[in-house]
């Protein structure tokens, strides 16, 4: 157990939530098996990220998006014992009923006082065809939603931006463009270990007020410079990597 002044810092919770999009489009051109394998692959670096951070207790769950949203994993699963069940696509993109399903297990309870800012990391390639404005209300609506590291990773051209900027909330973070299955893999894995890391550490733990500077991609590749204190944050987030200069776009 690590120390600081004062007296032990004590393991505590943190949920890190997978939202992904499962809509008709993203079984074309082989988006949903680039996707299923970029999660499957990242969950062994989660688990050693999670191994050199005990003061964390990372807990994984999932929920799926189409013709309205489900939860796709919705055990609580400590990332020690977590496995990935595929995705398959079909449907609509009913993105704003999925951010009201987790804003519902971001109040408290079945939140606890004692948590870390959750993680959710928003993956889509299109645009919402419902009510994304309430949803994305529902969320914020929580202490734990305004709180929590919103990621969003956008999966070829036709992704809404716009949409995966509001629910990032912050000027300072902006969507990862995947344009290929290497550039999603890059950034998935970004996410699972870098941005994990940091929502784990202890100065997260003693709320620190840091986010990445900005961060522009062109055709999946990313360039970003130091990061900077913003007082809006929760959690020092780092700088994503940049996307695979050989890898040809698909999407």
């Amino acid at each position: 157990m690590m120390r600081r002044p004062g007296g032990e810092l004590a393991t505590r919770p943190l949920h890190f939530i997978w939202l992904a999009d499962c809509s008709g489009s993203m079984g074309s051109d082989g988006k949903i098996q680039a996707l299923n394998t970029a999660i499957r692959e990242a969950v062994p670096h989660m688990q050693r990220v999670a191994d050199e951070n005990p003061n964390a207790h990372v807990l994984v769950r999932a929920v799926k998006f189409a013709s309205g949203a489900q939860w796709h994993i919705s055990q609580e699963t400590p990332v020690a014992g977590f496995k990935w069940a595929d995705l398959k696509a079909g449907g609509h993109t009913d993105m704003g009923k999925a951010l009201a399903l987790v804003a519902e297990q971001l109040k408290m309870p079945p939140m606890s006082e004692r948590a870390l800012p959750p993680v959710l990391v928003l993956v889509s390639d299109g645009q919402p065809t419902d009510n994304f404005d309430g949803g994305l209300k529902a969320l914020m609506e929580q202490p734990w939603g305004k709180k929590a590291v919103r990621i969003a990773i956008a999966i070829g051209e036709d992704a809404d931006h716009d949409v995966l900027q509001q629910f990032i909330g912050h000027p300072e973070i902006k969507p990862l463009q995947a344009n290929n299955p290497e550039s999603l893999v890059s950034y998935v894995k970004w996410v699972s270990t870098a941005v994990l890391q940091s929502a784990s550490s202890p100065a997260s733990q003693m709320a620190a007020t840091f986010t990445p500077a900005s961060q522009s991609s062109t055709s999946g590749a990313a360039t970003s410079s130091v990061a900077a204190p913003v007082a809006a944050a929760n959690v020092p987030v780092p700088a994503p990597p940049a996307g695979p200069i050989a890898a040809a776009d698909v999407w």
